[in-house]
C-alpha cells in the first residue's frame, strides 16, 4: 500500500491548494487504523452504511469530505465522542464500486481542519470545521540540519529493508519544506493511530518534523535489530540446509530399500512442529529421543503407533501458549453483574484475584471451591469468570469417577494408554493459563484401582503442580497459572487433605425476593430466546413469578423454576403456531391454566399453641425446612422413645435434652416422680424421611419440658440450635436456609445461638428486616421465649377443665 501514497509534485501541491476553496460544513468519514495527512493520495475500502452515505453525498456537491481517525477502532457506529478533533480535508478523485455493495475511493487530502462542531445528519456524520493554515518557516540552520537528517535517515530505512517506491524517495529528497517534508516521512511509516494522530494535531512545521524524526530514530532501531536477526537466521537457515540434504540422500536410500517415505514426511512434520513449539528443556530433550526412535522403526510395527501417539500429544500441548487476562476491574465487574445477580462473596475474591494479578504478573493461580445446594449457579459462575478474566474455560465432571488413572494418566506401557483428564482438557482448550472446573467433587470414588482425590492433591497444590507430572507424558507440566474452581454440594464427603488445599467458598440458597429478580433479568429472557417468542407478546407479572415459586416449586436453586417457566413459554409457543395472536398476559390467576394444579403445598403454621410441640428448622441438600416436634408422655418406667427414622446424632440430641430435663426438674417445676413413673415419646413427623443433625436439639428440649409442664409451646416461633448436658445452646450450619424455611411458613420470630449472630448480618437487607432474631446462650433462656408463662398455662388448663365440667 505504500506506492499508493504517492504525493504530488510539490509544485501542484501549491496550485491544488491555491484553487480550491474548502466549505466550512462537510460529511465525516471516520477511519480505522489510518492518519490521513495532506496532500497524501491513499485508497479507501468503504463498508458502513453511513460511510457510504457520507461518500454519496461528499460526490453530490464538492466532492470534498473530512478524513477522521477514531479513537476506539472496536466501534463499529462511531458517535462525534468517537472521533478525533482534528482531520484531514480530502477530496475523492476516483470512485469505484464493487459487487457486494462496497465502495473503493481514492482520496487526495487538502489540508488540516479542527472540528468545531459534529452531529449526525440525514444518517451520517457532518462537521462545522475551520480549515488549519500552514504556518510560515523561518529556514535557520538548525531546520536545514533538521530535513537533511530525516532525508538521510529515510535512505538509511531503505538501506535496511525499508519498502518505499522510487518515486516516494525522489519526491522527498526534493522537499525543502519542514512540515511537507514531515507529512510525507509520517505517511510512509507503520505507525500506530494515536502517534499518527499526535503528528496530525502537531501544527508548528518544525515541531512536527522533530517529532518524525524521533519516531523515525525509533524505526532505524528496529529494523538494525531486524536485520541482526535475519543474518543469524540465515546463519541457522545454512545449517538447516545442510541437514536437508543429509536427509534427502537417507531419503533416496529408505526408497531403494523399498522403504515409503510416508514415515519419514511424519517424522519431518514432528520436528518441524517441535521447533514451533516451546517446550521446557526435559520435554523437548524427549521428544527428540522419541523421533529419533521412530526414526529406526518399521512403519507398520505396533510400538510405532504408541510413538506416533505420544508425539502428537506432546508437540499438541500448550506448552507456552497463554491468554492475556483482562485486568480492567470495571470490566470484569460488569460481566460479572451481568451473568450472576448477587453472589457478592465470589465476586469479590475474584475482583481481588484480578487486582493482586495487576501488581503481581507471576501470581500463582488460587484452588476455589463453591460449595452450595443444586441449582445456585456453581458451574454457569465457572463460565462467568473465565469471561471476566479473557481466559479460555474448561470444564472435566468428577462424579462417579474411581479410576487414578483418569486424573493422572496411563502409562504408555499399556494398550490405548491416553493421558489423564488435566492434560486432556489443556489441550482441548490450547492454553496453559486456562480456567478448569472440576465439578462434583464431593462425589469421587475409590475403589482398588486407587484414589482419584489423593491424585487431585498434587493438582491443587500451587506449591506443587508447576512440575505435575502425568503417567503418559513422563516429563512434567506447569499447571501454576491454571485457575482451577472446583464444585460441591456438601463437604463432609470431601478428604480433609483435599479440602485443605481449596478456599471454600458458600453459595447459599437463594430467598423470594431473589428467585423473583433472576427470573426477571435472566431466566425469562433466555426462555423467549429459546423458544422464539418476541418480547411483546408475553409479559409477566410479578405475582405469576412468586406463584410460581411458591406452589410449584421447593428448592434452593433456580433448576425447577426455570422448567416451569419454559413450560408455560412451550405452551404459547403452540397457541402462536396454531393462529392465536398475543400478547399473553401471565398473572396469578393464568398460572393454574398453564401448569395445572399447585405441586407444593405451603409449609404452615399450626392453627393454635399447643402443648408438646414445637417447631424447629433443618438444613437440606435442596434448602430448608420446618419440622415439628412433638412429645408426649405416657404412664411407663422412664423410657424414652424415639421414632421419625432419626439418625444417630438426633436420637443423641434428644437424650441430652432428656437428661437436661430431669436434670433441672425443679427449676422447671417439673413433678419428682414423673420421669419414674412414665414413658416419653418425641416423635418427629414425616417418618419415611430420614433426619439427622444436632441442631434440633433445641427444640426437642423445649417440647419436652412443655409436655412434662403442660406450657404451650407458641406457635410462630421456629428454634434451632445444639445443646449439652449443661443448657448451653451451640452455633449451627444453614442459617441462611433455615431462616427462608420459617419466612415461607410465615414465621416472623426465629430463636438462634447468640453465636450464630454474625451469620445473621450476612442475610439479604430485606429478610433481616422482616424476620425477628432472637439470640440465646442457654436453653433456660429459650424456654422463657418459647413457652407460655406459669400463669397463662394455668389459667388455660383452668378454663380447657371447665368446658370439660361443662
Amino acid at each position: 500500500m505504500t506506492e499508493e501514497k504517492a504525493l504530488l509534485e510539490p509544485a501542484e501541491q501549491t496550485k491544488s491548494e491555491e484553487q480550491v476553496s474548502i466549505p466550512t460544513q462537510l460529511p465525516v468519514l471516520p477511519l480505522k487504523d489510518i492518519v490521513t495527512f495532506p496532500f497524501m493520495i491513499v485508497p479507501l475500502f468503504i463498508t458502513r452504511e453511513k460511510s457510504v452515505s457520507a461518500v454519496d453525498h461528499a460526490l453530490a456537491q464538492n466532492r470534498m469530505i473530512l478524513l477522521v481517525s477514531q479513537r476506539d477502532v472496536s466501534v463499529e457506529d462511531p458517535s462525534p465522542e468517537d472521533i478525533y478533533q482534528v482531520g484531514t480535508v480530502g477530496v475523492i478523485m476516483r470512485l469505484l464500486k464493487l459487487p457486494d455493495q462496497k465502495l473503493k475511493i481514492l482520496v487526495q487530502g487538502l489540508a488540516r481542519a479542527y472540528v468545531r462542531e459534529c452531529d449526525a445528519h440525514a444518517g451520517y456524520l457532518t462537521a462545522r470545521l475551520e480549515t488549519i493554515p500552514e504556518p510560515s518557516v523561518d529556514f535557520t540552520i538548525e531546520v536545514e540540519a533538521l530535513v537533511r537528517n530525516v532525508k538521510r535517515n529515510m535512505d538509511r530505512a531503505v538501506e535496511l529493508g525499508k519498502s518505499l517506491s522510487p518515486e516516494v524517495m525522489i519526491v522527498l529528497q526534493n522537499l525543502e519544506d519542514p512540515g511537507r517534508l514531515a507529512d510525507l516521512t509520517a505517511s510512509n511509516l507503520d505507525l500506530k493511530v494515536e502517534d499518527g494522530q499526535k503528528i496530525l494535531e502537531t501544527i508548528d512545521p518544525v515541531a512536527r518534523l522533530r517529532t518524525v524524526n524521533e519516531m523515525l530514530t525509533r524505526e532505524l532501531e528496529l529494523l538494525d535489530v531486524q536485520q541482526k536477526i535475519s543474518i543469524q537466521a540465515k546463519g541457522e537457515i545454512e545449517k538447516s540446509q545442510r541437514e536437508y540434504f543429509l536427509r534427502q540422500q537417507l531419503k533416496a536410500i529408505q526408497s531403494e530399500l523399498g522403504e515409503g517415505d510416508e514415515l519419514a514426511e511424519e517424522i519431518n512434520q514432528y520436528r518441524k512442529k517441535l521447533e514451533e513449539a516451546s517446550l521446557p528443556e526435559e520435554a523437548r530433550e524427549e521428544a527428540n529421543r522419541q523421533i529419533n526412535r521412530l526414526e529406526h522403526m518399521h512403519p507398520d510395527s505396533a510400538e510405532t503407533s504408541t510413538v506416533r501417539n505420544y508425539l502428537d500429544w506432546i508437540v499438541n500441548l500448550p506448552w507456552s501458549t497463554s491468554t492475556e487476562d483482562r485486568l480492567d476491574l470495571t470490566a470484569a465487574q460488569k460481566i460479572l453483574d451481568e451473568d450472576h445477580y448477587d453472589l457478592e462473596s465470589v465476586k469479590t475474591r475474584i475482583l481481588e484475584y484480578l487486582a493482586v494479578l495487576k501488581l503481581k504478573k507471576d501470581l500463582k493461580g488460587p484452588i476455589l471451591c463453591f460449595v452450595g445446594p443444586p441449582g445456585v449457579g456453581k458451574t454457569s459462575l465457572g463460565k462467568s469468570i473465565a469471561r471476566a478474566l479473557g481466559r479460555k474455560f474448561g470444564r472435566m465432571s468428577l462424579g462417579g469417577v474411581h479410576d487414578e488413572a483418569e486424573i493422572r494418566g496411563h502409562r504408555r506401557t499399556y494398550v490405548g494408554a491416553m493421558p489423564g483428564r488435566i492434560i486432556q482438557a489443556l489441550r482441548n482448550v490450547g492454553t496453559n493459563n486456562p480456567v478448569i472446573m472440576l465439578d462434583e467433587v464431593d462425589k469421587i470414588g475409590a475403589d482398588f484401582r486407587g484414589d482419584p482425590s489423593s491424585a487431585l492433591l498434587e493438582v491443587l497444590d500451587p506449591e506443587q503442580n508447576n512440575t505435575f507430572r502425568d503417567n503418559f507424558l513422563g516429563v512434567p507440566f506447569d499447571l501454576s497459572r491454571v485457575l482451577f474452581i472446583t464444585t460441591a454440594n456438601q463437604l463432609d464427603p470431601i478428604q480433609p487433605a483435599f479440602l485443605d488445599r481449596m478456599e471454600v467458598i458458600r453459595l447459599s440458597g437463594y430467598s423470594e425476593t431473589e428467585k423473583l429478580q433472576i427470573a426477571k433479568r435472566y431466566l425469562i429472557p433466555k426462555q423467549l430466546q429459546a423458544h422464539g417468542v418476541s418480547r411483546g407478546e408475553v409479559r409477566f407479572l410479578d405475582s405469576a413469578i412468586l406463584t410460581i415459586i411458591n406452589s410449584y416449586t421447593r428448592e434452593a436453586g433456580l433448576r425447577n423454576l426455570e422448567r416451569e417457566i419454559a413450560s408455560i413459554f412451550r405452551k404459547v409457543a403452540r397457541k402462536l403456531a396454531e393462529g392465536e395472536k398475543g400478547p399473553y398476559r401471565i398473572g396469578r390467576d393464568q398460572i393454574a391454566g398453564y401448569l395445572g394444579v399447585p405441586k407444593i403445598q405451603p409449609e404452615e403454621l399450626l392453627k393454635q399453641d399447643q402443648v408438646g410441640i414445637a417447631t424447629a428448622l433443618a438444613w437440606t441438600p435442596e434448602g430448608g425446612d420446618i419440622l415439628f416436634v412433638e412429645a408426649i408422655i405416657m404412664k411407663g418406667k422412664g423410657n424414652l422413645i424415639l421414632t421419625g427414622q432419626l439418625g444417630d446424632v438426633m436420637k443423641e440430641s434428644a437424650q441430652a435434652a432428656m437428661s437436661y430435663a430431669r436434670a433441672r426438674a425443679k427449676h422447671f417445676k417439673i413433678p419428682e416422680n414423673l420421669f419414674e413413673s412414665s414413658d416419653f415419646h418425641i416423635h418427629v413427623p414425616e417418618g419415611a424421611i430420614p433426619k439427622d443433625g444436632p441442631s434440633a436439639g433445641v427444640t426437642m428440649a423445649t417440647a419436652l419440658i412443655s409436655a412434662c409442664t403442660s406450657r404451650p409451646v407458641h406457635r410462630d416461633i421456629a428454634l434451632t440450635g445444639e445443646i449439652t448436658l449443661r443448657g448451653h445452646v451451640l452455633p449451627v450450619g444453614g442459617i441462611k436456609e433455615k431462616v427462608l424455611a420459617a419466612r415461607r411458613a410465615k414465621i416472623k420470630k426465629v430463636v438462634l445461638p447468640r453465636a450464630n449472630q454474625k451469620h445473621v448480618e450476612d442475610l439479604p437487607v430485606e429478610l433481616r428486616e422482616e424476620m425477628q432474631f432472637l439470640f440465646v446462650d442457654e436453653v433456660g433462656e429459650v424456654i422463657r421465649i418459647a413457652l407460655w408463662p406459669v400463669q397463662e398455662s394455668r389459667a388455660r388448663t383452668k378454663k380447657n377443665g371447665s368446658k370439660a365440667a361443662a
